[in-house]
């Protein structure tokens, strides 16, 4: 799955850190799902949409094969 959290991290000025502070993970946490290495779960998912003003379809991106 293919997500934009770094596009919206940049966007709303938040460092890794301070993504990860207001998402109450660890900033590797943020690194693994910018890197998509990490799919976050539904709740960790529809908190990051939340917290970017915007809906989960928006950041994550189902890849079709």
């Amino acid at each position: 799955m293919k997500n934009r959290v770094m596009e919206y991290r940049k966007k709303y000025g938040y460092s890794q850190d301070k993504l990860a502070e207001l998402l109450n993970v660890s900033r590797q946490t943020i690194i693994s799902i910018e890197k998509g290495k990490y799919n976050p779960s539904l709740p960790l998912a529809l908190h990051i949409a939340k917290i970017f003003n915007t809906i989960v379809e928006q950041i994550f991106l189902l890849e079709e094969d």
